[in-house]
């Protein structure tokens, strides 16, 4: 089956089941060292994660680990441009899940990103990042601990595709050509649009399908959360971009609506209910009037369609979801995408879940990370339906490889993660306490030691952070 691997004599195979992973008390799980400072930050989540699962289970759990490889490292096994080889691919395909550090992003030749391919190759169509901050940890922020957001950004469509054509090739040109000639003059919304002649062409492919199951894994995150955190934002530019993001919001709202109709309720369904509770005898037209600003300069025709809307609401769930009860719901609502940019900043304590495509949820992510520490503290996951890989969100700092200094922050929150999604909540629960109290105490590496107040004046080695990690675990 494999060239130069051989996976472990023990251990058993992760499956899945409508899309949910099934895992066994001794899982084999593939890792990827990682390139560059792979060297050092994997050694260490690899031991805080084993001493974790032998804390909180005493020995009658066990990942047996399986060494595969991917970007530089696995050119020096399997020869120049071999970032991504075959036996790779078949572990990951074997054991379902995986975790793995920063790699490079082939430079000269191969595949033009390693991440993109693997997100591709096994249509890990969600990419999970929370942001929560922990106490200690500098931020350019004032209130950092008031951001706690989960994003899962759609991780196989939007521009990310990669479908693109070079400026001044011939399909570029014949595509243009096609566009100006005959597609945008058919469109009236257009009118007298006209694409340059010297432009570089890409497309932004968003589908139903793509954007509703993302959709329902973020609503099925939100109902493992507090109540208090039960809330799905949708995020999006659909007030420009009206058929891929706009698109995207409403076939949201259409997968929350229907799929999870018992357990959720839209903000503009919340309005209407929370007026006719306040005011019973409420006609629908004042309803509307109240939800709708500016709704008496409106014609008479989009007067009927908002009375209409208010009154379907109350038809559908005014029994279920009335008299106070959609206040135990899952929130969906949906915000434009620069505007949630400054809102995590000006009111970050109001929003929980953000699902958007992913163009926005990259930069989204980053920002949001930014907020509680940087991405040295920020981990990732990219989730499909047969398959989850786990991994750091930094690049490799090769200049630092080798060294014993580089912060494993984000590949041990991303095992947390991996630990999270398996079930093994105890042993994820030991590795959170044991960062947290690490921090608190100043016990950090070198990126976050220069930047406290005051700054730490000996950081700690990476290795040494990870066994400070573990000593908190008591």
């Amino acid at each position: 089956m494999y060239e130069k691997l051989t996976p472990p004599t023990t251990g058993s195979k992760i499956t899945f089941s409508e899309g949910k992973p099934i895992v066994p008390h001794d899982p084999i799980i593939p890792f990827i060292r990682g390139d560059g400072t792979g060297v050092d930050i994997w050694p260490a989540t690899e031991k805080v994660i084993d001493a974790a699962v032998e804390k909180a289970y005493g020995g009658e759990r066990k990942i047996n680990w399986f060494k595969i490889y991917a970007g530089d490292e696995a050119c020096e096994v399997y020869g120049t441009y071999q970032y991504l080889p075959e036996d790779t691919l078949t572990a990951i395909k074997e054991y379902g899940v995986a975790i793995k550090g920063p790699l490079t992003t082939p430079i000269g030749g191969g595949i033009r990103s390693l991440n993109v391919a693997l997100r591709q190759i096994f249509d890990l169509y969600a990419c999970v990042r929370p942001c929560r901050y922990y106490a200690g940890t500098p931020s350019p922020h004032k209130t950092p601990e008031k951001l706690d957001v989960i994003v899962y950004r759609e991780n196989t469509e939007d521009i990310y595709l990669g479908i693109e054509w070079k400026q001044g090739t011939e399909i570029a040109d014949k595509l243009i050509h096609y566009l100006n000639t005959d597609l945008i003059p058919a469109t009236p919304e257009h009118k007298n649009k006209q694409i340059p002649l010297d432009s570089g062409i890409g497309i932004k492919p968003i589908s139903k399908k793509g954007s509703q199951r993302l959709v329902r894994r973020a609503m099925e995150q939100a109902l493992r959360l507090p109540k208090n955190k039960q809330m799905v934002t949708l995020v999006h530019k659909g007030n420009i971009m009206k058929y891929t993001e706009g698109a995207f919001r409403d076939w949201g709202y259409e997968l929350a609506t229907s799929e999870f109709r018992d357990v959720c309720v839209t903000e503009q369904e919340s309005w209407i209910l929370d007026n006719k509770d306040r005011n019973p005898d409420l006609s629908i037209e004042d309803n509307a009037r109240m939800i709708e600003p500016g709704y008496d300069a409106l014609t008479a025709e989009k007067k009927e369609k908002i009375c209409l809307e208010v009154q379907k609401v109350l038809d559908a769930i005014g029994e279920t979801h009335g008299k106070g009860q959609w206040k135990d719901k899952i929130m969906v609502n949906d915000r434009i995408a620069d505007s949630i940019f400054q809102q995590i900043q000006t009111r970050p304590d109001e929003y929980s879940i953000l699902a958007t495509m992913n163009l926005n949820g990259d930069y989204l992510s980053d920002a949001a990370a930014a907020i509680v520490g940087g991405l040295g503290m920020g981990p990732g996951a990219n989730i499909g339906d047969s398959c989850a890989i786990f991994e750091a969100t930094h690049g490799t700092a090769p200049k630092h490889a080798g060294l014993d200094r580089i912060n494993p922050g984000s590949v041990i929150l991303s095992g947390v993660m991996m630990l999270e999604y398996m079930g093994w909540q105890e042993a994820a629960d030991l590795i959170k306490k044991g960062i947290s109290t690490a921090i608190a105490n100043r016990e950090v590496t070198y990126d976050l030691a220069r930047l406290m107040e005051p700054p730490v004046e000996k950081p700690f080695k990476c290795s040494e952070f990870a066994q400070a990690i573990i000593n908190h675990f008591d």
